[in-house]
């Protein structure tokens, strides 16, 4: 292998979505890793057995590092988010989950000289919370440790695509790719303005984490205004597998007066509703909270009905409503034409526990591919 090959390393990959967000600029996996086997197969059904994927716990230093062939210039790690979001009851680091980060901080120290020049981190809007802060605060820490100078960057999948999601990416550099001119790093976090991907909080956070290295701002453009609308993913024909007259009821029962007048208004406007709901539980009772802001709510994994997306399309002559597919999974994800092959729920699954590939190849745009171009001219 070269060096400074256009190369990535993928953890936590699951079904690969990282990587499909990176391909298109040309970077070229060398390395992909996960512990579930059914992530495994939905990644096999995408690349092919050709594309490296290594079935294995992250904390298995010796193992990755023996099936890792080279020096890969990224790594990427979407490392589980279990721990950081209420379903994990916020327990972070010290749950078993979102604590394999340290596993994939352990391979990189491991590396040695093989260290990849960018790291790339995503996770959920937790990350930055979870433990009053505690948790980004040593994850950052121990990067910079390795020796990275790191931005963190707060960036929504609404912008690229109809589904509410933000997330949390942090991008660490060795110091020979640290922004150096005054118009990209400040000495002083006190004059820096917030921008759209850097709000206030994320501004406090980072002044109140200290490290080894230290903070950097990388010249990163606002994020665009979204041209796609939510219903032109949602399959609106009757050959879809709506719900009957009982269940539809059963559902509309269950809406809030507010939400019911929501509805109503929405219907006799004249135009159709495609929207999204999920079932919560409110005081004891059960409601379906319906979307009418034009976007999906944040895509899951199927643990419980709760947690799986509806969708609801309503006209003045009815109102259809049913479980949203795994192909508008994928296409919410920015992954239309994914191979679908094998149980429904395990494709909710693998594409409700990963990231959109539009937001990843917007920022590859604006600092993976860029990054790699300034050391290779």
């Amino acid at each position: 292998m070269a060096p400074n090959e256009k190369t990535f390393a993928e953890f936590f990959a699951g079904i690969g979505l990282v990587g499909e967000g990176l391909r298109p600029s040309g970077w070229r996996c060398i390395y992909a890793n996960d512990i579930d086997p059914k992530k495994h197969a939905m990644h096999t059904a995408r690349h092919g057995e050709a594309e490296p994927f290594h079935l294995e716990d992250v904390g298995n230093t010796d193992a990755i590092l023996e099936q890792m062939v080279g020096a890969p210039f990224l790594a990427t790690a979407s490392f589980p988010c279990v721990d950081l979001s209420l379903a994990g009851h916020y327990r972070g680091f010290e749950g078993e989950h979102s604590s394999t980060f340290f596993g994939f901080a352990q391979v990189l120290a491991a590396l040695g000289q093989r260290k990849p020049q960018v790291v790339l981190l995503e996770n959920v809007v937790g990350f930055l919370t979870a433990r009053g802060g505690k948790d980004f605060m040593a994850a950052t820490q121990h990067l910079a440790e390795l020796g990275y100078w790191l931005d963190v960057l707060l960036l929504d999948a609404s912008h690229f695509v109809p589904q509410s999601r933000p997330r949390v990416f942090v991008v660490g550099v060795q110091e020979q790719l640290r922004p150096a001119s005054p118009g990209s790093l400040l000495a002083d976090w006190n004059v820096e303005l917030p921008h759209p991907l850097r709000p206030k909080p994320l501004l406090d956070l980072r002044l109140a984490t200290r490290l080894p290295t230290d903070w950097v701002t990388l010249d990163i453009p606002a994020p665009p205004k979204r041209t796609i609308t939510l219903s032109e993913l949602i399959d609106q024909g009757d050959d879809q597998d709506w719900w009957g007259e009982t269940e539809t009821a059963r559902h509309l029962a269950m809406l809030s007066e507010r939400h019911r007048r929501a509805l109503e208004a929405a219907r006799t406007s004249g135009e159709t509703l495609v929207a999204t709901a999920f079932r919560r539980m409110r005081e004891k009772t059960m409601r379906l909270e319906i979307r009418f802001d034009g976007l999906a709510g944040c895509l899951r994994t199927p643990r419980g009905g709760s947690a799986r997306q509806i969708v609801v399309v309503a006209d003045r002559e009815r109102i259809r409503i049913r479980w949203m597919s795994p192909r508008e999974y994928a296409r919410l994800q920015g992954a239309p034409d994914f191979p679908l092959e094998g149980p429904a729920t395990q494709m909710l699954f693998g594409f409700g526990d990963a990231v959109c590939v539009p937001a990843i190849r917007w920022i590859d745009e604006h600092v993976l591919t860029p990054l790699y171009e300034k050391v290779t001219g």
